[in-house]
């Protein structure tokens, strides 16, 4: 009998901890999660995930972590990969909005801002496109990474803003822009884009200032300044799974892509460093610069914000005005 009773005890003590340990986040077992990148693991626009993931598994150990599957295109089209996220085919994903925008129409907002990410935070901006997400079933953690303004790069000079004549590879993020100005435009993965530099398939390309293949400076001769638009880095979770995830895991995630959120500011001075560096070296590999100034450089930056909020208000006549008032000053 007395056996029984010490039994029983332990039964009921185990059923206490498994018990307690569902209730309380602290006691909660590691969750992983799958991931995936819009851009091939490895390459330049990729890095930036992978590293927030390596700071993920490493402070999340015990509580979240990610596993990332891989990258496109090997895994599929950078286009589709959002969309297959927010039908639960991953957890979270590493991805530019120009990725996404199929998904969200809204998306090109999140590169058409005239503030900090901090002070969208605060404006409710984020928040306005987070409601948004929820009705796709999308969840935003943060802009993980900025590679900078984005540039037009040719292999033939131009005098000013006209490029008619010109047929340019773009993604969505450029395309009504270029357009505006006279070029033809075709899309290519980001593998294309040296061969058809090379063959003469495209006489240039739009790509930001930074997250930039160094190979391309063999078949790129000019880069055209000044830059427009934001060239971020987005870090978003299928919302089914998000809200699955305790507060300790959610915190240890919105942690992470906070600070990475903080440090990928342009306007920090280690940024303009390394600007400064990529465009030294470019220069000592022979690439020029084309500098429009006064009144083409004023029609430049018009077209660029005109095509740009022109998508906008096209694709989500109901919150483009909305959101143009949140994120422009």
């Amino acid at each position: 009998m007395l056996q029984l009773k010490k039994n029983a005890i332990f039964v009921l003590a185990g059923a206490i901890a498994v018990i307690g340990s569902a209730m309380n986040p602290a006691y909660s077992a590691e969750v992983t999660l799958s991931g995936a990148s819009c851009f091939p693991i490895g390459s330049p626009p990729g890095k930036p995930f992978e590293k927030l993931v390596e700071a993920v598994n490493a402070r999340g150990k015990g509580v979240v972590q990610i596993d990332l599957k891989g990258g496109a295109p090997a895994i599929g089209s950078p286009f589709e990969l959002t969309k297959k996220m927010a039908k639960g085919a991953y957890d979270i994903v590493g991805c530019t909005e120009a990725y996404f925008g199929n998904v969200l129409p809204e998306a090109p907002v999140l590169r058409l801002q005239d503030y900090t990410f901090a002070e969208l935070r605060a404006n409710g901006a984020i928040d306005y496109v987070q409601k948004l997400m929820t009705e796709k079933n999308m969840k935003f953690i943060a802009r993980h990474h900025d590679f900078g303004p984005f540039h037009l790069w040719l292999n033939q000079p131009i005098s000013g803003p006209d490029l008619t004549g010109l047929n340019l590879r773009v993604s969505p993020v450029y395309t009504a822009f270029f357009t505006s100005l006279g070029a033809t435009v075709q899309r290519s993965n980001f593998a294309q884009v040296y061969t058809y530099m090379e063959n003469g398939t495209v006489q240039g390309y739009g790509w930001p200032a930074l997250g930039w293949n160094p190979a391309w400076v063999k078949v790129t001769k000019y880069r055209v300044e000044p830059g427009f638009y934001h060239s971020s880095l987005h870090t978003v979770a299928n919302l089914k799974k998000w809200n699955s995830l305790t507060q300790e895991q959610q915190d240890l995630l919105n942690q992470v892509g906070l600070e990475f959120e903080v440090k990928a500011e342009t306007s920090n001075p280690d940024f303009q460093a390394l600007l400064t560096k990529q465009k030294d070296w470019m220069a000592s590999e022979g690439m020029e610069t084309i500098t429009l100034e006064g009144a083409d450089r004023d029609q430049w930056l018009a077209a660029a914000v005109a095509a740009g909020w022109a998508e906008v208000l096209e694709r989500s006549p109901e919150h483009g005005p909305a959101l143009k008032k949140l994120f422009t000053q």
